[in-house]
């Protein structure tokens, strides 16, 4: 109790001097007044989790800073750095629905078909009714994880064909690496190529992400951090079927930071690769205050941190999706955001493209997700702040 309170404390004296320095600011912020926000609140975050190594990247107007705490091993005591390569979990679905929405442009699939459309062993099953769109806003009423006995693409495919949703597609929002991890399966499909190359090969190279992998090179491997458990204990992605798709993606916060300025639109992509981005950004649902576009999350902006925290506390509920008509076209006025985890590592990356801020936060320990939204909406908070 007595930790948690100092904690807060510190946390409290953190944001009175963030706030402190965003009102004594000039109209654009100083790199010594950023690295002052973030170690504010990076440093008692590591105190507290024991973590070992955090990278925080920001990015304002596309000048990007990096703060990197502590080491990517215990044991080897190699020290963080921009190119320290982290288990980004979940926010690899990002990458997943931008190419789908990459196969869109291209005519490859429409998100708008059924499932079995392009999986025809899936034909006269619940999945005539489940589209593309529905997988990946979270909207099929598929579970969580793949099942422990499912090991290869029949099983998985067996296990679909006999499975029933609870309710219509596109009526509840249910967070599901199966949903997204199948879209991702259909997409490579659709256009002739294993998903790996696809990402490894087409789309980090457009998003000049250098550094990041699927399969982590052998030369590479030196740079790989360690990840650990809440206990403390070292621990590595065991990856399962649909893991590519859904959780699989190791990156690092200099290819972060360049991925959340092509999402705020200030890298040039090619056009199919731009319109692909954007139509991320489209939203679909409304699901407790959130809204839920392709994978993305997002709010109207100026957003509470309340808001936040409970919106990012919607996984593993059940919640009603009320979709939009016609969907909402993307906004500048938007915090968007994507937590990630695995159980060795932690990730949040949040931005809000009319103020052209963004965030990527990456740690290599588990610690709970809502001190990442709150790290994360402490740093951009303060720097709009002194933007003014």
């Amino acid at each position: 109790m007595r930790k948690r309170t100092q904690f807060v404390i510190r946390m409290w004296l953190a944001l009175s001097c963030c706030l402190a320095i965003a009102a004594h600011a000039a109209r654009s912020i100083e790199p010594a007044d950023v690295g002052r926000i973030v170690d504010a609140v990076a440093q008692p975050l590591q105190e507290k989790y024991g973590i070992p190594g955090l990278a925080i990247a920001v990015s304002i107007d596309g000048r990007h800073y990096f703060y990197n705490y502590g080491v990517a091993s215990t044991a080897t005591r190699r020290p963080v750095t921009g190119r320290t390569l982290f288990e980004i979990g979940s926010l690899s679905k990002t990458f997943t629905a931008t190419l789908a929405a990459y196969a869109q442009e291209g005519g490859e699939l429409s998100l708008a078909d059924s499932v079995s459309r392009y999986l025809p062993a899936l034909q006269g099953s619940s999945f005539d009714r489940i589209s593309l769109l529905n997988m990946g806003t979270q909207t099929s009423g598929l579970p969580l994880f793949v099942p422990d006995t499912i090991t290869n693409t029949a099983e998985l495919l067996d296990y679909l064909k006999n499975w029933r949703p609870d309710r219509a597609p596109g009526t509840h929002r249910v967070y599901s690496n199966l949903g997204i991890g199948t879209l991702g399966m259909i997409a490579a499909a659709s256009m002739n190529e294993r998903f790996e190359t696809l990402i490894e090969k087409n789309l980090f190279p457009e998003f000049r992400m250098l550094h990041s992998y699927i399969d982590v090179p052998a030369e590479r491997q030196d740079d790989d951090a360690q990840g650990y458990t809440k206990q403390g204990a070292p621990i590595r992605l065991r990856a399962g079927l649909l893991a590519s798709e859904a959780y699989g993606v190791r990156s690092c916060a200099t290819d972060l930071i360049r991925f959340v300025d092509a999402n705020m639109g200030l890298v040039p992509l090619s056009d199919k690769w731009a319109r692909a981005m954007k139509a991320t950004h489209v939203g679909y649902y409304e699901a407790d205050g959130m809204i839920q576009s392709l994978i993305w999350e997002q709010y109207p902006y100026p957003v509470s941190l309340g808001k936040l925290l409970a919106g990012n506390d919607l996984i593993g509920k059940d919640v009603v999706a009320k979709p939009f008509d016609p969907p909402l076209p993307p906004r500048q006025d938007v915090w968007i955001n994507k937590t990630g985890s695995t159980n060795g590592f932690s990730t949040y990356v949040a931005f809000v493209p009319s103020k052209k801020v963004g965030v990527v936060i990456l740690a290599n320990k588990s610690y709970p997700l809502n001190e990442r939204v709150t790290i994360g909406y402490t740093i951009i908070d303060s720097i709009v702040r002194a933007e003014r």
